[in-house]
């Protein structure tokens, strides 16, 4: 994921974009990495997608990312969550889950 491409790779997603910021030297991101590797692969509902905060830091500017990881769930183009740092998989998806159920209904 680039900033060229993030607009239509996240904020005009038909689905819910969960934002993976990251960097290579950082443990607990690469900690978090085959978990978000087998969300992807399951859960046709939320789309995943990785930022690599030293190749992209005008994107990690622009959200404000001071920690890794950090996590932006979008859903149309607004950014609804933002979770710092590694967890496990369940409290994960649980705290995804909260955010989308909290968005008003016809989004």
């Amino acid at each position: 994921m680039t900033t060229d491409t993030f607009t239509a790779e996240v904020l005009e997603a038909d689905k819910p974009v969960l934002v993976d910021f990251w960097a290579t030297w950082c443990p607990p991101c690469r900690a978090m990495s085959p978990l978000l590797a087998d969300m992807a692969a399951e859960r046709d509902d939320l789309k995943i997608v990785s930022v690599d905060v030293d190749n992209e830091q005008e994107l990690a500017v622009k959200y404000g990312v001071l920690g890794m990881p950090t996590f932006m769930l979008f859903d149309n183009g607004t950014q609804i969550a933002n979770l710092v740092g590694a967890r496990p998989r369940k409290r994960l998806e649980s705290e995804l889950r909260e955010a989308l159920e909290q968005q008003p209904a016809g989004r």
